[in-house]
């Protein structure tokens, strides 16, 4: 006697907030001005042949047209969750429907860019393992956005559906919040900002005995002023207000100025820390912590802080695991010099129990932390000066697809490191957890 066969799984389908057809309405227009562009002059004289009634006609078909497309594509894009994965069916004219696997998702972030606050709505915007481009849901309304992204952790956590749909945002800790008058002081005190504003005063300065030409020197320095400023405004708006909380799904960070972000650093995904060290900032002991997330776009998780405060937020992203002091990092040889004359000072080395810990630079420090259990494989390589020399760098990949090595060793240290890194990555991937959201929870 065989069984029944199961009841398909009831699916309730939602659609997008009904203002995304205004957003969508766009991309007629964006086709029609694109072409306008690719041939500039072939449409400026396309516009001078047109009368003010065909101009009238014109615009009375492009824009319903328009207002048409943006509907229909709202229209026939849906989105579901079932018990394993997150479903978005969209398409006009050819369908297409995403099956996103729940335990795959990497990371769940809220986005609002200015617009979307004015509006009330949100982008809900998802990073998935194996996939490059973040996949998205725009726009929802803003309560609605976090309600799902708190839905999507939970069941990927392992939460029943009918409690996972009510369970709302997990709490959540404040640790920190940068000031806007030290964020901007920072900018201020970074290497790169006046590298740019002294090739922007430089360059024209050189140019103008060789020209003599005012039009050739406002087109050199503009463009260098616009870059210096750009750079450093556009940071500010992105981390202006920087806050970091802690809660049961990670840290969760909220940022910017113009347009706000709302971002999770996934538990147990963080592939690699770096604390990085600008020397302008070295006097007053502030430091930058940067990541490697598999999966994610994930890149920053303070942007200045205090060395000790940095610390201590590392040490939630790295459960059980102490920053190495500088004392502790050992330097190549001193025959290192003779292939990186005096920037060989800024290498050093530290292997404990939990990370790899490699820093390099001698302007800018930076101190990549990676634990045992995230190397995925690691490499000794030797070039023929190196050889002659006695040295070779040691290489750790991580699952971010990225590499931290240790520059210029010993050569026999550097097999040592080989083969006693080898074990240690063997070792740390079998002791660890899993990786899971809510892991606190």
């Amino acid at each position: 006697m065989t069984a029944p066969p199961e009841a398909p799984e009831a699916v309730t389908e939602r659609r997008l907030h009904p203002v995304t057809p205004f957003r969508r309405a766009w991309a007629p227009v964006a086709v029609l001005a694109g072409w306008a562009m690719h041939d500039l002059d072939q449409a400026q004289r396309q516009l001078a042949r047109l009368t003010t009634t065909t101009l009238l006609l014109g615009l009375a078909v492009l824009l319903p047209t328009a207002a048409l497309y943006g509907f229909l594509t709202w229209w026939f894009t849906h989105y579901s969750v079932t018990d394993t994965e997150l479903r978005i069916r969209t398409g006009l004219f050819f369908r297409r429907t995403a099956h996103i696997r729940l335990e795959r998702i990497q990371a769940v972030d809220v986005t609002q860019p200015l617009l979307a606050r004015v509006a009330g709505v949100a982008k809900l915007r998802l990073d998935v393992v194996g996939t490059d481009k973040k996949d998205e849901l725009a726009f929802l309304g803003a309560g609605e956005a976090r309600a799902l992204r708190a839905e999507l952790l939970a069941r990927a956590a392992g939460i029943a559906p009918e409690a996972a749909a009510g369970a709302g945002e997990a709490p959540s800790r404040h640790l920190l919040r940068v000031p806007p008058g030290v964020l901007a002081v920072s900018l201020l005190l970074t290497g790169a900002t006046w590298g740019t504003l002294l090739a922007a005063l430089a360059v024209p300065a050189l140019l103008w005995p060789a020209t003599h030409s005012l039009w050739t020197v406002l087109a050199t320095a503009v463009p260098l002023l616009g870059a210096a400023g750009a750079r450093s405004v556009g940071r500010f708006a992105g981390e202006y207000d920087w806050t970091l909380a802690e809660s049961p799904d990670g840290l969760r960070i909220d940022r910017g100025l113009l347009d706000r972000t709302h971002e999770t650093v996934p538990p147990g995904r963080v592939q690699t820390v770096r604390i990085v060290e600008p020397l302008l900032w070295r006097r007053r002991g502030w430091v930058r912590v940067e990541l490697d997330v598999a999966g994610s776009a994930n890149s920053v998780l303070l942007p200045v802080a205090p060395r000790a405060i940095a610390e201590s937020v590392v040490a939630r992203v790295l459960p059980g695991v102490a920053v190495p002091s500088p004392a502790a990092l050992s330097r190549p040889p001193r025959r290192a010099g003779r292939r990186v004359p005096l920037w060989w000072r800024g290498y050093g080395l530290a292997v404990t129990p939990e990370v790899f810990a490699a820093r390099h630079g001698l302007l800018r420090r930076s101190l990549a932390l990676v634990p045992h259990a995230k190397v995925q494989s690691v490499r000794l390589t030797r070039g023929p000066w190196q050889r002659a020399l006695g040295l070779a760098d040691v290489r750790v990949d991580t699952g971010a697809n990225r590499t931290v090595t240790a520059w210029q060793r010993d050569a026999g240290e550097a097999a040592r490191l080989l083969r006693d890194q080898a074990e240690r990555s063997r070792t740390g991937r079998r002791d660890a957890g899993p990786d899971r959201w809510l892991a606190g929870g």
